[in-house]
């Protein structure tokens, strides 16, 4: 089970955050809650050994929002924790934190010590540039859920952009899928026999940057990374995959330019890998209809390419030579209702992946979600045959408190 063992977070940031105890225990504090009911429905039975039989999979998740500002603004406090517990794959099981942190602000700068979740990018088919949290990938493997992670955060403003700086303690490992779990690499992977480069381990500091500005209608986003890479190798050892976690440098950029109807977008990285630098980039644009056949609704059209000239020996990736293309419809009623659906293709091998996602707001504490996945073209070698027959219907229901 994943869990907030091994000295998370750290004790440290636990020494600064009682600084401010006294005076968040004298004030308010907001509080907010949701409860998710998920079901999976696969429309094949699993494929490989130890996968539990049923075509069904479902978890219960639980999320809860604490927040404090200060009477004088000028702090602020948060308190995310969440659970997950799955019916199928104990892997999957989750106790986290994604904030726990005291923040102060001044005129020209801002501190945030503890735990938070930060992200960056604008692209919408993959995120090259966003490499502060780990991926809770038994979550999902879109890439989308994150882990908490420790930090202190120093933020400078100026009439020249913003300067975030970034110092990171401890080192989230990735979450897979389970032995008995669905949408997982044919051998499981085996998370207790994790192996790092660094001699610190998970108790490696990594170190971040970021500048953000904006030169007329194009917002500029520059960083760079030093420490544990997020991706881990996975190396064949006795019947399972074991993860290896190196040591990289990652410079990134990320460029979105906004005309009218139109969203340029750019994210692009350098990086010094474990055999060899590489690069990366997804480019593309969206483009969207308003108040299409004279309704409310709006349409985005949505196309981007993928390219990653990374070697064998590095963390694998899907995203290496493809193309995207999707819709967004949003309809601009009472209920919220949007959908988007788009599909991935490996231009050089046919691989294949269609996702479709839809919510809507049922009266006023509810919101359903449904999501289609499906995995085709895919041969034996390549990377998504892992799920040739994990394609699936997705039902969830959420009660907001």
């Amino acid at each position: 089970m994943n869990d907030m063992s091994n000295g998370f977070p750290p004790k440290a940031m636990l020494a600064l955050l009682m600084l401010a105890a006294p005076d968040m225990a004298a004030a308010e504090w907001d509080f907010s809650a949701n409860l998710e009911w998920q079901t999976r429905l696969f429309a094949d039975a699993a494929a490989w050994a130890a996968q539990r039989s049923a075509r069904g999979q479902h978890s219960l998740a639980a999320l809860g929002e604490f927040r404090w500002r200060s009477d004088s603004d000028n702090q602020r406090a948060s308190i995310i924790p969440q659970l997950r517990w799955d019916t199928t794959d104990p892997e999957r099981n989750l106790v986290d934190v994604a904030e726990l942190y005291w923040s102060g602000e001044a005129e020209s700068f801002e501190l945030l010590v503890g735990v938070n979740t930060e992200f960056w990018g604008v692209t919408e088919s993959v995120h090259l540039v966003d490499i502060i949290n780990q991926t809770d990938a038994a979550s999902d493997i879109d890439g989308e859920d994150k882990l908490g992670q420790p930090m202190i955060n120093l933020v400078l403003q100026r009439d020249w952009g913003e300067l975030s700086i970034f110092a990171m303690p401890y080192f989230r490992e990735r979450t897979f899928a389970g032995r008995e779990g669905r949408l997982r690499t044919p051998l499981p992977v085996d998370t207790g026999r994790v192996v790092y480069e660094s001699s610190d381990g998970r108790n490696h500091v990594d170190l971040a940057l970021r500048y953000s500005h904006y030169i007329g209608n194009v917002d500029i986003g520059l960083s760079a990374f030093s420490g544990t890479s997020r991706e881990p190798r996975l190396v064949q050892s006795e019947g399972a995959l074991i993860p290896h976690y190196g040591q990289i440098d990652q410079f990134g950029v990320d460029l979105q330019y906004t005309g009218d109807a139109w969203l340029w977008k750019l994210e692009a990285i350098l990086r010094n890998g474990y055999d060899e630098t590489f690069g990366a980039a997804v480019a593309g644009f969206e483009y969207t209809f308003y108040q299409v056949a004279d309704a409310a609704a709006d349409l985005g059209v949505l196309l981007e390419y993928q390219h990653d000239d990374r070697g064998a020996l590095e963390p694998a990736t899907i995203a290496d030579n493809d193309a995207f293309a999707g819709l967004r419809l949003a309809l601009n009623d009472t209920q919220d209702t949007t959908v988007l659906a788009g599909i991935g293709r490996d231009i050089q091998t046919g691989e294949t992946f269609l996702n479709v996602e839809a919510e809507r707001r049922l009266g006023q504490d509810y919101v359903l979600e449904l999501r289609a996945r499906a995995f085709t073209g895919a041969d034996p070698g390549d990377l998504t045959h892992a799920f040739v027959d994990d394609s699936y219907l997705q039902v969830q229901i959420s009660r907001y408190f």
